[in-house]
């Protein structure tokens, strides 16, 4: 019971995160401050990735290192995230379309793995799913949500850096942007 109640009120939070996130990402013309920094500044912009450790959907500890040398693409999300529900699609389609190319998507839910069983299931997501719950907020802080924003996007060239950030849902053609220079 106590746990329900600390998830409960882990999601309320993250929503009025994610509903500030959007309003601030469309209040700053759809550019947050690191983004600004990364393009003035690029020789200090890109940082190493941390390392983490969580569980795919069978139960398993995935490591982050599974994927070197691949342009990743983290995306924290929750099934109760409109946005990041909107924007799933595009991320299958994109994942299907360059994961011969050495593209992987890893989707971190901030969910309980139930609700995210019941959701990617007939979606049909052909890309790694790992069950974030309390500790994907924490891996999310790491890799620069400040805010706590979902959906929250990274880009990681094949060396392992985080080249860019966004917190905010994205279309096939802005991830594909971001990705296929790296490529």
């Amino acid at each position: 019971m106590q746990r329900s109640r600390r998830l409960i009120i882990l999601i309320l939070l993250i929503a009025a995160s994610t509903a500030a996130g959007f309003y601030a990402s469309h209040f700053f013309s759809g550019h947050n401050e690191k983004e600004r920094v990364a393009s003035a500044n690029p020789a200090t912009a890109h940082p190493r990735r941390p390392d983490f450790r969580l569980p795919d959907l069978d139960g398993n500890l995935q490591s982050i290192d599974n994927w070197n040398n691949q342009v990743i693409m983290v995306n924290f999300w929750a099934t109760w995230c409109p946005p990041c529900r909107r924007e799933m699609p595009a991320f299958i389609r994109l994942y299907n379309d360059y994961k011969d190319r050495g593209f992987v998507i890893l989707g971190i839910a901030i969910d309980d793995p139930q609700s995210v069983q019941d959701f990617i299931d007939p979606m049909d997501v052909s890309y790694p799913v790992l069950l974030g719950e309390e500790a994907g907020i924490d891996i999310s802080t790491a890799y620069g949500n400040r805010l706590g924003a979902l959906p929250f996007t990274v880009i990681i060239d094949r060396e392992g850096r985080i080249i860019t950030t966004r917190s905010r849902e994205l279309s096939y053609e802005q991830a594909e942007a971001l990705i296929t220079p790296l490529l």
